[in-house]
């Protein structure tokens, strides 16, 4: 089978590494599909390391078939299988991995919502992905700083056209309030967030666990079926471990009927940033 061979394949890179080790739960499955009923585009997701050594990917949910979409008009060159090699070898970041999932899922015209915008290199890298000439697709930034938004508008600027930058609308707000700036009859196809402080800000600025788990709700509700919430997450500044413990609860619990929850974890490094992917079916 594919996930036999692609197990094998991740246990021979990991002894080309030496001290890289890979672990992968008896229950892994590496690829997370959709429902037939709701949607037929597929989101793969791999067992692999961002950082110089191992990774533990843990799967919820596993229990149904699951289908391949690796390399099938993928709008980008390579492939999924490529992205996560490199992700073992050290060359892209978690970050990079999430932005070639969410090409798995999101469509052009999709609604999506970027709960924490930073310097805007998600929400330029979601308004990519649903600009096209219908002008439908719409991305809902938020941020509760408002340097940050000052530099995602200033990305925008640089690497946006007119026509893409009227899909994007930001808000000076906590994520935990998208729920008031998304329209009620929007279906939203993703929604990313990434945690932690501002890069290049100020470090005693950071998003609570309290906050991250309201917006994470939000998320769920107005998140249509075949959607995704993406998560990077941070332990390495106070409040940020605190964070991802309240975040893997949240997504531990979620109904294994409705949805599919992954995370990837560096063994050897617990400072690591994480990534975790919560599915809906």
């Amino acid at each position: 089978m594919l996930v036999e061979s692609l197990q094998m394949n991740l246990y021979s890179y990991s002894s080309l590494l030496g001290r890289r080790i890979v672990k992968c739960e008896p229950n892994l499955k590496y690829y997370i599909s959709q429902s037939l009923k709701t949607n037929t585009r597929n989101i793969a997701v791999f067992a692999s390391s961002s950082e110089p050594n191992g990774t533990s990917i843990s799967v919820s949910g596993a229990h149904s078939s699951w289908s391949s979409p690796i390399c099938s008009d993928f709008p980008i060159s390579g492939c999924m299988e490529q992205v996560m090699v490199e992700y073992l070898f050290g060359r892209k970041k978690a970050t990079e991995v999430a932005h070639y999932v969410w090409k798995q899922v999101v469509q052009k015209g999709d609604a999506v919502v970027d709960a924490t915008c930073g310097n805007g290199y998600d929400t330029l890298a979601l308004l990519k992905l649903v600009a096209d000439k219908t002008q439908r697709g719409r991305v809902y930034g938020m941020d509760v700083q408002n340097s940050a938004l000052e530099s995602t508008s200033s990305l925008l600027d640089q690497f946006a056209s007119p026509d893409e930058k009227e899909l994007v609308e930001l808000f000076i707000m906590s994520h935990s309030q998208m729920e008031d700036i998304v329209p009620n009859d929007m279906a939203v196809r993703l929604v990313a967030f990434n945690l932690g402080y501002l890069p290049g800000g100020d470090k005693k600025i950071i998003t609570k666990s309290e906050t991250t788990l309201l917006a994470l709700e939000a998320a769920k509700r107005i998140l249509a079926p075949g959607g995704l919430i993406s998560i990077v997450t941070y332990v390495g500044h106070p409040g940020g471990r605190e964070e991802f413990e309240k975040i893997e609860d949240f997504a531990s619990i979620l109904p294994v009927e409705s949805w599919n929850c992954c995370k990837l974890q560096t063994l050897n490094r617990p400072l690591a940033p994480m990534l975790m992917f919560l599915f809906k079916k």
